[in-house]
């Protein structure tokens, strides 16, 4: 199962990106059966998805895995719908900041994951992994790629596998902000995508 995982860089006040930190610290030989492509996007809502789809168009993967940073969230949030829209909160980190925006002009207002949402959230679950199911993945640069991968996969015909994935901040983002937010560590985060693509495996295997 070839597998193109992503992650964003770090974004706001926060000098790290818990998305990020998950990409660089897996390796392909965690994993059994898995050829793995990794990729990280910038937070910039030109570059991202153009990189995103490059990496589609050259990788050829079964499964695109996209994973970004839910601040104040307390679990693993397996998002369910790409919305067509752009509605940033602050700024990208090229200064951008977009309101009531299409993603893509002239395109249908929402895709759903195609990841198997529900077996994925009973098997984190089974392993002891705080998960949840979560309606949007918001208007910001997640949603967008987001939407973007989803558009360029239904649009083309492919058979690709893709979805996205919000992992709440690390402890070391919880202990430098002034407000109490929740936290999960690296190694909660690497068990995830491994329950995670186990299951996949499964799936494909039948």
């Amino acid at each position: 199962m070839k597998v193109l995982i992503t992650g964003f860089e770090p974004f706001g006040d926060s000098p790290i990106n818990p998305s990020q930190n998950l990409i660089n610290a897996i390796s392909e030989g965690d994993f059994d059966d898995v050829k793995l492509f990794k990729l990280i996007l910038p937070v910039d809502k030109d570059q991202a998805p153009n990189l995103l789809m490059k990496a589609i168009k050259e990788d050829s993967p079964d499964v695109v895995l996209s994973f970004g940073l839910a601040l104040g969230c307390a679990k693993i949030s397996l998002e369910r719908v790409a919305l067509n829209l752009m509605d940033f909160r602050i700024p990208d980190n090229a200064g951008v900041k977009v309101s009531d925006q299409p993603v893509v002009e002239g395109g249908q207002n929402a895709y759903f994951s195609t990841l198997p949402v529900r077996p994925l959230l009973k098997a984190l679950q089974d392993a002891g992994i705080p998960a949840q199911l979560s309606l949007s993945a918001g208007a910001y640069l997640c949603n967008q790629v987001f939407y973007r991968m989803m558009h360029y996969i239904a649009s083309n015909g492919l058979d690709i596998q893709a979805g996205f994935i919000h992992i709440p901040a690390q402890p070391e983002q919880a202990a430098a902000s002034e407000k109490p937010i929740p936290s999960l560590e690296l190694e909660m985060d690497l068990q995830a995508l491994k329950v995670i693509l186990s299951t996949l495996l499964k799936f494909r295997q039948g």
